[in-house]
């Protein structure tokens, strides 16, 4: 069995970040404090500092010196875009994996583990097996720069206030499931096809939940 690859905590922190950003969780012209995200997600001030330059490369917030950053206005065109691309890599990334022969015994156990077992699944535990799901498609896609795209990309659990978590985690499973198992026959077009259906349900969750704080 190969050992878990942990996502950077950079990279965590921005995933974090730009969820709660793309689902309307912090409003335009919001404050955020770099010492103030840094206390309440328990990390040093480095990664914290490290995920702003990243999301306002992405033209997600403004940077001020010295005093953090300020959301900038988000709108429907915008989520789209990000989950276009969202779904047209991860479905490139999976029909690769799929067309290298992609080991995903070991993955399928966990998510039937998870699906048989919904209720005494935690959300860390959710958070976790999503993450190592998808980070193992991208490695198996075996294309550098396609996995570091991605995880520019990734925002975590698609979630919002327009639908509960536990409705999404046992619907994502599903999904992966569906997903692994087109993959374990070969069947790169099914897997691909999944995977598309599965991210764009995730950007109709984030529109969803934006449209529900009046931003759009």
């Amino acid at each position: 069995m190969e050992p878990l690859e942990m996502m950077p905590t950079r990279a965590r922190i921005t995933s974090i970040l730009k969820k709660a950003l793309l689902s309307g969780e912090y409003k335009s012209g919001q404050e955020l404090s770099l010492t103030g995200i840094a206390s309440e997600l328990g990390v040093s001030r480095t990664p914290v500092r490290e995920a702003f330059q990243s999301l306002a490369a992405e033209g997600l917030i403004e940077l001020r010196m010295n005093k953090g950053a300020i959301v900038k206005p988000i709108d429907k065109k915008f989520i789209t875009n990000h989950y276009e691309m969202r779904t047209l890599l991860e479905g490139e990334a999976i029909y690769r994996a799929a067309k290298r022969n992609m080991e995903v015994s070991d993955l399928l156990a966990k998510l039937y583990h998870i699906s048989d077992n919904a209720e005494a699944t935690s959300y860390q535990d959710y958070i976790n097996i999503n993450q190592e799901l998808h980070m193992a498609i991208w490695k198996a896609a075996d294309n550098q720069k396609l996995y570091d795209f991605l995880l520019g990309l990734w925002n975590g659990p698609s979630t919002g206030k327009a639908n509960s978590e536990a409705d999404h985690h046992i619907k994502s499973t599903k999904e992966h499931i569906e997903m692994l198992q087109f993959v374990q026959k070969k069947n790169a077009e099914k897997a691909r096809a999944v995977m598309e259906q599965h991210i764009t349900r995730s950007m109709e969750n984030i529109l969803s939940s934006f449209e529900q704080t009046g931003e759009l």
